[in-house]
């Protein structure tokens, strides 16, 4: 079964496991800690956490692509794609998982 943890969520597990903590702080802890990321990749820069994993983007050029359904060409502008690279630590943990369940 596929588990699925959204920010709620987060807040919630992070919240119990810092019991000192009132659940209002670590709501703002991890939305300003959220914040501070979109606003360094927005500034083209690149977030680091150590044994997790980094995200940067990626920009891919302008283009001229096909609308599938008419053939017609299109003007595809260029953008920044957001993008996650696992840290070694997250990448062994996830394989040595995927192991233990076959």
């Amino acid at each position: 079964m596929r588990q699925v943890i959204n920010k709620s969520d987060f807040i919630d597990n992070l919240g119990a496991a810092c019991e000192q903590m009132p659940e209002s702080t670590v709501d703002q802890g991890v939305r300003h800690i959220l914040t501070l990321m979109v606003d360094t990749l927005v500034n083209d820069g690149r977030v680091e956490i150590r044994g997790f994993g980094s995200f940067c983007l990626h920009h891919r050029d302008a283009r001229v692509g096909r609308n599938p359904k008419t053939g017609e060409s299109v003007e595809v502008p260029a953008k920044a794609i957001p993008h996650f690279k696992p840290g070694k630590a997250l990448r062994e943990a996830v394989n040595d998982n995927a192991d233990n369940n076959d």
